[in-house]
């Protein structure tokens, strides 16, 4: 996956090439948070159009990066990824928002491509109500353009997944769909330490802020043993007073489930509720990374928030085994953490003096000759010292 941000807050110019694990480091200000509410604007066009996502974050004005001397035209976000069934590394899924500004009146344009069985391609371009499809295959271009029922600011990926098969209906589902699945997971520690709605028949999904972690546990119990077998390992390994987890169903009209901890030394379990910060943020992150279902991409902040340093280890190990169900794409202040990392998977950012977003500030080909030069010095260390260009 790629992403290409313009003018969207401090990202006044970013491409980031993104693997399978992507963790940022990097101080604060630096547009860490913004490259992530990248993806959640993206997903929240989607599930409420366009104009609602923009009003979600103070309106286009608020959006639009306001560094520099001269005010940009708008807001340009490129993507591409292999989504569709025939797309592959050379032949990627595109999809391009543009928003701008002119005479007090906001206008967008899309634009998707996605390849066809046996070497063509078709794009798709949105702009006010007109839409234009291309084929491009060995034939040549076959435009057509016609008009669509679609209002001049509406968000076209949650209108074009309506269309027929020709006209591109199921890649742009697809697509659309990929992109409203991106998760931003927080671990809100007063929501995920109460209990849990007894879980309905079937698959409990994570919500995004854990707030129903107790029936996500209990289901994966449930449902796959050996995943929640591994998963109190886990626990047990980073919480040393810790010798099981167990659940209480309590009887009456709740019908709720009740986390129990089993500790060394006391007479009775530990219900979550009274458990400490960083033991909820700790289970709500192994929750999230042994889900068997998870969606395209998940994004998290500051994951080493509340965890002591002998959890990283087995929290990387872990992120990078999620990493083959799910991109990721995290953000750290700890240089502990990025010890651990191998020099594709760390994205170093900084912040220019015009106040926009260098991301990366090195590329992967210096990391790794860095590296080399320092003779194996961890990552964390390197980015701390200043050595990477960046420090805390």
């Amino acid at each position: 996956m790629r992403l290409e941000v313009e003018n969207f807050r401090s990202l006044r110019q970013v491409s980031v090439p993104l693997g399978p694990l992507a963790v940022m480091v990097g101080p604060n200000g630096a547009g860490k948070t913004n490259l992530l509410d990248v993806f959640g604007f993206l997903a929240d066009t989607v599930h409420t159009d366009l104009e609602p996502a923009l009003s979600e974050r103070g309106g286009f004005d608020q959006v639009l990066f306001c560094g520099g001397e001269e005010r940009p035209s708008g807001v340009r976000i490129n993507l591409t990824a292999t989504w569709t069934p025939f797309s592959n590394p050379e032949t990627p899924d595109e999809y391009e928002l543009r928003v701008w500004r002119l005479s007090n009146e906001l206008y967008r344009r899309e634009f998707f491509r996605y390849a066809l069985p046996g070497g063509g391609r078709q794009e798709i371009t949105v702009s006010g109500e007109e839409l234009i499809v291309e084929t491009i295959d060995e034939d040549g271009i076959k435009p057509t353009k016609q008009k669509i029922g679609i209002s001049r600011f509406s968000g076209a990926l949650s209108t074009l997944p309506r269309l027929s098969h020709q006209w591109g209906g199921e890649e742009v589902t697809t697509i659309a769909e990929n992109l409203s699945s991106f998760r931003a997971f927080e671990v809100h520690v007063d929501a995920a330490r109460r209990p849990s709605r007894f879980p309905q028949r079937g698959r409990e999904t994570l919500r995004d802020d854990s707030s129903n972690l107790a029936a996500f546990l209990f289901t994966l119990s449930e449902q796959d043993p050996d995943a929640w077998r591994q998963l109190v390992e886990d626990a047990m390994a980073v919480l040393p007073q810790l010798d099981d987890i167990e659940f209480d169903r309590p009887s009456g009209a709740a019908r709720e489930v009740v986390v129990m901890l089993r500790e060394r030394g006391l007479r009775r379990a530990t219900q979550l509720a009274d458990a400490s910060y960083g033991t909820i943020r700790l289970l709500g992150l192994l929750a999230l990374l042994y889900d068997s279902d998870p969606p395209a991409l998940t994004c998290i902040e500051e994951i080493d928030h509340g965890l002591h340093p002998q959890a990283l280890e087995l929290l990387v190990t872990r992120l990078r085994e999620a990493s083959e169900r799910t991109q990721l794409l995290v953000a750290t202040h700890s240089p502990a953490l990025a010890d651990r990392l191998a020099p594709p998977e760390l994205i170093v950012c900084e912040r220019g003096d015009d106040g926009s977003s260098v991301i990366p500030a090195v590329s992967t080909e210096d990391i790794e000759r860095i590296v080399e030069a320092s003779e194996g010095e961890p990552l964390g260390r390197l980015w701390f010292s200043g050595a990477l260009g960046g420090d805390l």
